[in-house]
């Protein structure tokens, strides 16, 4: 059974009947048929190197593991939403700390959707539930907090880039908000559509090494890449499971070498594409299984390679092997 936190994620957003439109896999129901000589690669195992979590409330458990970072030293931060709180481990999934709490005070969160590091290692979340984003140091002791703008926003993902600008995904909104100034006043761009450098409810966002900035529109099932200042690019994908296309693209990472990785989340898989949007290999795997994906989420790369998930219908972290 699909799992209720993640359907609860997205009817309290309005869009469930969207979301039921034109997607070829939901509850368990087979992917479209793949046309004569297409390319796609079918579900196999995920070659995982390793794994953590289980459902529930206490250390080391997700009730909604949303995002997820890593920090230089190979932490892993992970955004457990509806337990309104940050948890930390080491790369190999031993518990270190965990901050938050439900509540409108300083540090307090109430469903913490994404989180991402800035070059000093201070840890920003999306506090989507109060509609603010919150600052920690990387031990969880709280910084500072500011307001995300604009009525009736949801905020979900987070991106720092190394100058220490700050890119937040308005998802109900459909734009991107971007603050050179933590706490400062945010310039933004995208309106609701489908043409270029138009957004259908953007989810992930992840800034590469030259600072140009990748969006998942989930709704539009594309991967747009913007400058830093919001000017369109180029993107790439469309509807469908085969290789290079999506069904709602969730999570967006980017390593040291520029590759993209995205989550493909209702075709339980994550892909990996060149930085022009090349379509390269993929993670892919039946949710029946133990050791595979159920509606995963976000994604991080770490500087050793090795890509972490959050298989939020597992409530569990995936590692992959690099590939």
């Amino acid at each position: 059974m699909k799992s209720s936190m993640v359907k609860m994620f997205r009817t309290a957003l309005g869009i469930t009947a969207f979301l039921f439109v034109g997607c070829s896999q939901k509850n368990g129901s087979p992917v479209s048929p793949i046309p004569g000589g297409a390319s796609y690669s079918a579900p196999t195992t995920l070659g995982y190197l390793t794994q953590w979590g289980s459902v529930g409330a206490q250390t080391g458990q997700f009730d909604g593991d949303w995002g997820v970072a890593v920090d230089a030293a190979g932490n892993v931060y992970v955004a457990d939403g509806l337990n309104n709180r940050i948890q930390k481990f080491k790369a190999s999934g031993e518990y270190m700390t965990s901050w938050g709490g439900p509540g409108a005070g300083n540090g307090a969160l109430n469903n913490p959707t994404g989180v991402a590091l800035d070059p000093s290692g201070n840890v920003f979340v999306t506090d989507s539930g109060r509609n603010r984003i919150e600052e920690f140091t990387a031990s969880g002791s709280y910084l500072a907090q500011w307001d995300g703008g604009t009525l009736g926003g949801f905020l979900v993902a987070i991106a720092v880039d190394a100058s220490d600008n700050v890119y937040v995904s308005d998802f109900s909104n459909h734009v991107i908000k971007k603050f050179n100034v933590p706490g400062g006043p945010a310039t933004q761009w995208g309106t609701k559509g489908a043409q270029n450098g138009q957004l259908t409810y953007p989810v992930g966002v992840a800034v590469d090494g030259r600072g140009n900035l990748f969006v998942a529109d989930a709704g539009n099932n594309r991967i747009q890449e913007f400058t830093g200042e919001g000017d369109y690019l180029t993107q790439w994908g469309g509807t469908g499971n085969l290789n290079g296309q999506f069904n709602w693209p969730y999570g967006v990472a980017t390593d040291s070498t520029g590759h993209v990785f995205v989550v493909d989340e209702d075709n339980n898989r994550v892909q990996k594409f060149d930085g022009s949007g090349a379509y390269m290999t993929q993670w892919a795997g039946d949710w029946k299984a133990s050791d595979q994906f159920d509606m995963p989420a976000g994604i991080a790369v770490a500087s050793s390679g090795d890509v972490y998930v959050t298989d939020t219908g597992n409530n569990r972290i995936l590692v992959l092997q690099p590939k």
